[in-house]
């Protein structure tokens, strides 16, 4: 099983060390167009192999996709990071361009990959990445919303003073600070309802932080994060590569599904080894059906400024 992470930066390299860590795939490689820079990280993920036990081989590459042939699956992660008071939104022209490079030279060595984007402004990039690949839908995937929602678990669990680890929580619609639209109804502890134990007014505060959560980070970090949207994209490989049936909310097209058609946007789907295999459709309030229905519209703002 074979994983190739296009961007050697802190996403990209986070994956690739929670793949090798976790031992999810028996190769990794980490290609990135600055010298050295895959390679040196490459090197000093495998110099842990002894501490921590694991026999996954990871490598880099400067830029040479020969290396990447044969992958399974491919994790894109290039392009330039999100700066402190910088939207998702204002990255688009530049990592269009970045991707479609990116998605030509992968798509010639590994045809049969399935793609998972992290790139942003995730949704538009991977309706970008969808347009430009050819590929069957459900072999392009966009990873945001499964990170909005351990964010939102992260919180509620901060909140509730509940280990994390059980807990449920989903978010939909855009990965973006004004798009994504966090769940309460669909937030349970064991199977109980979040509302079992926070009040309204506490919910309502979780919410706001998890549509922030990005944004605190880069302001904290100077940078956008990284130890979350990698380990979450691993988790996403791991789903693939292993055919493990997960449910996982992330951006996917939508062609009626939700009363939706033409835009990628984070809905609940099931995770195999062909990509995604089966959109889950909730049961939404009117006033959640409206908050989707203004993402979609967001999002389709932003995709009518992809350069194609």
């Amino acid at each position: 099983m074979k994983v190739s992470i296009i961007g050697a930066g802190n996403v990209g390299a986070t994956c690739a060390q929670v793949l090798a860590y976790q031992q999810i795939a028996d190769e990794v490689v980490l290609l990135d167009i600055n010298e050295g820079y895959a390679e040196g990280k490459a090197m000093d993920i495998m110099q842990s192999a002894n501490a921590i036990g694991f026999d996954t081989v990871v490598k880099g590459s400067t830029n040479d996709y020969k290396q990447t042939e044969n992958s399974d699956v491919v994790v894109v992660t290039s392009g330039i990071p999100r700066k402190p008071g910088m939207t998702r939104e204002e990255l688009i022209s530049t990592n269009v361009k970045i991707v479609e490079t990116v998605i030509k030279s992968t798509l010639e060595h590994s045809p049969n990959a399935v793609l998972i984007i992290v790139t942003n402004p995730l949704d538009t990039i991977t309706y970008a990445a969808l347009k430009l690949s050819n590929l069957p839908k459900n072999r392009v995937i966009g990873m945001g919303n499964l990170l909005d929602s351990s964010r939102f678990k992260y919180f509620l669990s901060k909140k509730s003073n509940l280990p994390i680890s059980e807990l449920d929580a989903i978010v939909i619609g855009g990965h973006g600070d004004t798009t994504m639209i966090p769940l309460p109804n669909y937030s349970k502890y064991k199977g109980l309802p979040i509302q079992d134990f926070l009040t309204q007014q506490e919910i309502d505060e979780v919410v706001s932080e998890t549509m922030v959560g990005g944004a605190t980070l880069t302001k904290l970090l100077g940078t956008s994060a990284w130890y979350a949207p990698g380990a979450s994209a691993a988790y996403m490989v791991d789903a693939i590569l292993h055919d493990k049936k997960k449910l996982i909310p992330c951006a996917v097209l939508l062609e009626g599904e939700y009363d939706t058609n033409d835009v990628v946007v984070g809905v609940p789907c099931v995770i195999g080894k062909n990509g995604w295999e089966k959109i889950i459709e909730l049961d939404l309030t009117d006033a959640e059906k409206e908050k989707f229905k203004s993402s979609v519209d967001a999002i389709r703002e932003v995709n009518a400024q992809i350069p194609f």
